[in-house]
């Protein structure tokens, strides 16, 4: 993970594009690429899909998130960890297992 996210950062560097990374930038650039991800399945209805489109928005959502950790200062690999835990807690696997209802109705 830490190669990638110099990789990333040297990446952005380069071009110094820094500046325009604000975190409400970044922020909304994740909730763009997410869009684009769901494009591919918009009107999609026999399934047929473009496997190296999605793929590459899979790798811009999560560029962006791990330049959102970089600005942020935030361990990204921590991050999930500790919303993981917290998540074992509000949903027990011996509530849980098997139901999608919201932690408050378990």
């Amino acid at each position: 993970m830490d190669e990638l996210l110099k990789y990333i950062d040297s990446f952005v560097e380069e071009r110094d594009w820094h500046q325009f990374h604000s975190e409400d930038n970044l922020a909304k650039s994740i909730v763009l690429e997410a869009n684009e991800l769901l494009e591919h399945y918009q009107f999609d209805r026999n399934g047929d899909h473009d496997r190296e489109g999605i793929n590459d928005e899979i790798a811009d959502i999560m560029t962006y998130c791990l330049m959102f950790c970089l600005k942020i200062g935030e361990d990204p690999i921590d991050l999930v960890y500790r919303k993981m835990k917290k998540n074992a807690a509000k949903y027990p696997a011996e509530k849980a297992r098997g139901s999608n209802r919201k932690y408050t109705e378990l």
